[in-house]
């Protein structure tokens, strides 16, 4: 992958260095000067801190402050079209990656997390990334649209799910081999990224997808926890599931008042912390169910994006309009930002590899 790096994440770059390095190559080679060139682009440097970032995100990025400036009311803010546009480039429509191993027949059409990764698009970037084209302007993204979701439809694993970038990789055994310490050898369907793919087909046509609705309807329920809450992969963690089960599912058109539904919104609930705001910890990927630490912007975002889906808003229920007092409070930093993460919330590998 050039410049950008092995699969363009931290751990592969760092262990392509080391790899070049076991197998003789000198640090003037080549081949080794390019591995390293692509770690160093990932340090950044803030004042009298230095630090590697994990990767670039440019378009989940992107795709959030779309919709962003979409909920904010600017459909035709020249900026946001640029924004689209400058996505819309990025598109991955010609270069088929290790995904087509399971869909050799299919087109490609998605997106990757970073600026240059084509061999690894993920599910969840695109769809984030074609329901914010669909809102602005579904016509003058009408062939991004359909082939995003054409791709989307064609990556739904057997059982109605999706994983971020490969459908049927569920071979859970590899897990239990002893140097696969970190249990995620795989990319198992999940129940965060297969809430946003149906969010997508649903609001997209979901008269024509609507099998592939239907059966990830199906997947999320069977996935929901005993106490009502989801598993979050991507984000930290019963929250994070949680909100984004509850927003597909009131996309899909499914009757929120339903028992099984109501039961993951009283779930928040109680996750609610005494000050309005949720914050689960990490600790719940240990093992450590309802952990909770200081809450954070992030969290009470989704939770209280999953009260609205479930038709609760601030004038209705109490904890909505708890949650929105919460966010409205944080004060603004020197740099005029609001709402400033003090906590992990983002997941790379659970138990082992967190984002900020």
């Amino acid at each position: 992958n050039g410049e950008a790096g092995l699969g363009a994440i931290f751990p592969a770059m760092i262990n392509a260095v080391m790899a070049l390095r076991t197998l003789g190559h000198a640090d003037d080679s080549p081949e080794m000067q390019v591995a390293r060139r692509a770690v160093e682009r990932l340090i950044q440097h803030r004042g009298e801190e230095t630090y590697l970032e994990p990767c670039h995100s440019p378009v989940w990025d992107s795709g959030l402050a779309a919709h962003a400036l979409l909920e904010a009311g600017a459909p035709d803010d020249p900026k946001l079209i640029a924004l689209l546009d400058w996505l819309a480039e990025r598109q991955i429509l010609d270069h088929v990656g290790d995904w087509a191993v399971r869909r050799p027949g299919l087109r490609p059409g998605g997106w990757a997390f970073q600026y240059d990764n084509p061999d690894f698009p993920d599910v969840d970037d695109t769809a984030v990334v074609a329901m914010a084209m669909h809102r602005a302007d579904p016509e003058r993204y009408a062939e991004n649209i359909d082939r995003a979701c054409e791709w989307l439809a064609g990556m739904q694993s057997r059982s109605g799910g999706w994983g971020a970038f490969d459908p049927e990789n569920e071979h859970y055994y590899l897990n239990a081999i002893p140097f696969a310490d970190h249990g995620a050898l795989l990319d198992p369907p999940t129940v965060d990224v297969s809430a946003r793919v149906l969010g997508c087909l649903a609001q997209v046509d979901a008269k024509r997808y609507a099998d592939n609705i239907h059966r990830a309807v199906a997947y999320i329920r069977r996935a929901q926890e005993p106490d009502g809450s989801w598993f979050g992969r991507w984000g930290a963690n019963y929250v994070y599931g949680t909100w984004s089960a509850l927003v597909a599912l009131r996309g899909a058109g499914e009757d929120m008042s339903q028992p099984w539904i109501r039961r993951a919104v009283d779930w928040l609930k109680a996750r609610q912390r005494p000050d309005g705001g949720w914050g689960e910890g990490l600790e719940t990927y240990e093992g450590w169910p309802g952990h909770a630490r200081a809450s954070t912007p992030s969290q009470t975002a989704w939770g209280l994006l999953g009260l609205l889906a479930a038709g609760e808003d601030e004038a209705q229920g109490e904890a909505a309009a708890r949650a929105a007092a919460w966010l409205r409070a944080a004060p603004l930093d020197a740099e005029g930002a609001r709402w400033q993460e003090a906590h992990f919330t983002g997941v790379g590998f659970p138990r082992v590899f967190y984002l900020h």
